[in-house]
């Protein structure tokens, strides 16, 4: 069997993987960090799940997916993620997920301090900003020097800790989504652990292409994405909390479908996306026949790697993700340094090469653009970023 790091360069393996997936003949998509395509064998599964659904209504939904297919769902969920299947909740995306962790957070009193960093996902600032306001707390604010480094990044947390000894929660990004920079989480949490302060884990890009194991990480609150890397449709997210912990949350927004001591009275309540739920057995299934995060993981650094060792020797342009091999993923960020926006240089790469990337700006490192190649990125597309890179350099 070979391994991982093989199949990475296993042309023939990623050309059958990437004949599973739809394609635009007329771009060649380096945006995949933004939500994942779905295979042709989940659309197909999605589609049955959306007729089944809209045939029988309320029946099937109330009487079957209700009461007994959503909680085997979950088992999946859970076996995959190596949780225990009451320490998860469906939500809509990460970014519900985490807003129901920040919000229903029940541990806060006025004058405590909360802390978030340039990197963390700005919807995930604004809702830390708001706690100022609905709680009364201070929020304290970091950013972390660039060029990032493994120790540098543990610093910024550990410094804060001892000039803020009022902290109580703070959110902490696994792979940030502006330039895919992984942060050194467990060192982080441990030492966040060690001082009192609970930690809200952002995993919307990680959990798919990284190992994420919690429990050696040390994390007890969490948000997901299934819609990235894992391979579902749109409109699915995942809420953890480690069962001892749940007593520090409240059910969101004061619901009562489910007792306080079930993690899923913090999903926001609403319907759900039931035919996307219903497809996740048939995404499961696919994630694990490919390899799960280990080979997904392996073959995004590859393709990562094949450009950023080019675009490293160009002039005009810097690649702003560390080459640390604990610090990247397939997520990198680049910018063309003579250019006042690169959101423009971005709109070259569509217009003028058919590359689609998207810019990003908001941490300390500065405006970028983000490139983020996908499970059928193939070598040929990697090498027209470089084509295109080295003509828009100079």
């Amino acid at each position: 069997m070979p391994t991982p790091f093989e199949l990475a360069s296993d042309e023939a393996f990623w050309a059958d993987i990437a004949r599973r997936y739809p394609r635009d003949p007329q771009v060649i998509n380096l945006d995949n960090g933004y939500f994942g395509r779905m295979s042709q064998g989940v659309v197909e599964a999605y589609k049955q799940a959306i007729d089944q659904v809209n045939c029988s209504n309320a029946v099937h939904v109330r009487e079957l997916f209700d009461t007994r297919e959503s909680l085997a769902i979950r088992q999946q969920l859970a076996e995959l993620m190596g949780l225990p299947a009451d320490e998860l909740a469906f939500a809509r995306s990460a970014s519900e997920a985490l807003f129901s962790l920040i919000r229903n957070y029940n541990r806060l009193q006025p004058g405590d301090q909360v802390l978030i960093s340039d990197l963390d996902y700005h919807a995930v600032q604004d809702a830390f900003r708001w706690l100022a306001k609905a709680r009364g707390v201070e929020v304290i604010e970091i950013r972390h020097a660039h060029p990032a480094s493994h120790d540098a990044l543990v610093s910024a947390y550990t410094d804060a800790f001892v000039a803020h000894p009022r902290l109580r929660l703070m959110a902490l990004t696994h792979v940030t989504h502006r330039t895919g920079l992984i942060m050194p989480v467990k060192a982080i949490a441990q030492a966040a652990r060690a001082q009192g302060i609970d930690v809200v884990f952002d995993g919307a890009h990680s959990l798919g292409q990284l190992e994420v194991d919690l429990a050696d990480i040390g994390i007890d609150f969490a948000g997901f994405n299934l819609q990235k890397w894992i391979g579902a449709p749109l409109s699915l997210g995942v809420i953890h909390v480690r069962r001892e912990r749940l007593q520090a949350f409240d059910p969101d927004m004061g619901s009562q479908s489910y007792p306080a001591d079930d993690i899923r009275c913090l999903s926001p309540y609403g319907t759900p996306n039931v035919p996307a739920l219903m497809a996740l057995p048939e995404v499961f299934a696919e994630h694990a026949a490919i390899g799960g995060w280990a080979v997904k993981g392996a073959r995004l650094r590859y393709l990562r790697d094949l450009w950023v060792g080019e675009a490293r020797q160009l002039p005009n342009l810097e690649v702003l993700t560390p080459d640390d091999p604990r610090l990247y993923c397939g997520i990198t960020s680049l910018r063309f340094t003579q250019a006042a926006d690169q959101g423009a240089m971005a709109a070259r790469l569509l217009n003028e090469f058919g590359i689609f990337t998207v810019a990003r700006s908001g941490s300390a490192c500065g405006p970028c653009i983000r490139v983020t190649p996908g499970l059928n990125t193939s070598v040929a597309d990697i090498q027209a970023l470089v084509a295109a890179l080295k003509q828009l350099a100079g």
